[in-house]
């Protein structure tokens, strides 16, 4: 009761809309992406649901973020809980978005490991913060260390990558959305 939805984000018709918007084809992205057309048909018709990993590599080839195309997955609302997963964590890293809908803010919880070698750069500002575990970042040529209850504030378009450093860490992602102009021209 009270729950917008109970269930799952679908992300296909996402995946769909905005490879449509970029006049590109599905072996087009299957190229960039690496994944096979097959695959991503399935994604595109809620047939199969992406890894991580797999969206990532989708959303790179369509020039966009996981976390947007998660974003675009549901229509916005104005309340909405979205339930912890009752699945038992596995060795696999797994990444869920904590808000659906296409919002100014955009939240996602990292279990796992996470790749360390792939570098982000977003657009607006964000905050990472060590729910459980600990996590080795690299941003502006240094590395900080953070463990359980630590944060980590990065502005606009500091390139940067982490990796969990203990298993079963959990990481939580605050970020201004990538389709909010947020980024000002800053005076160095």
């Amino acid at each position: 009761m009270g729950d917008h939805k109970e269930q799952r984000l679908r992300v296909g018709a996402a995946v769909r809309r905005r490879r449509r918007s970029l006049d590109l084809t599905l072996a087009a992205v299957a190229a960039r992406s690496g994944l096979s057309v097959p695959f991503l048909s399935q994604i595109e018709n809620d047939r199969a649901r992406p890894s991580t990993s797999s969206l990532e590599k989708v959303a790179d080839a369509l020039r966009t973020t996981a976390v947007e195309l998660l974003a675009a997955a549901d229509p916005a609302c104005s309340v909405d809980v979205v339930r912890a997963e009752l699945t038992e964590p596995g060795p696999e890293p797994h990444s869920r978005s904590l808000v659906r809908g296409h919002h100014q803010m955009h939240a996602s919880e990292y279990t796992g490991g996470h790749e360390a070698g792939r570098e982000f750069q977003y657009r607006n500002d964000q905050l990472m913060y060590v729910a459980d575990g600990a996590v080795e970042i690299e941003a502006e040529g240094r590395a900080y260390r953070l463990g359980r209850g630590d944060t980590l504030y990065l502005t606009g378009g500091v390139r940067h990558r982490w990796r969990a450093t203990v298993a079963d860490t959990r990481v939580v992602v605050v970020a201004v959305a990538e389709h909010i102009e947020a980024v000002r021209n800053r005076k160095r």
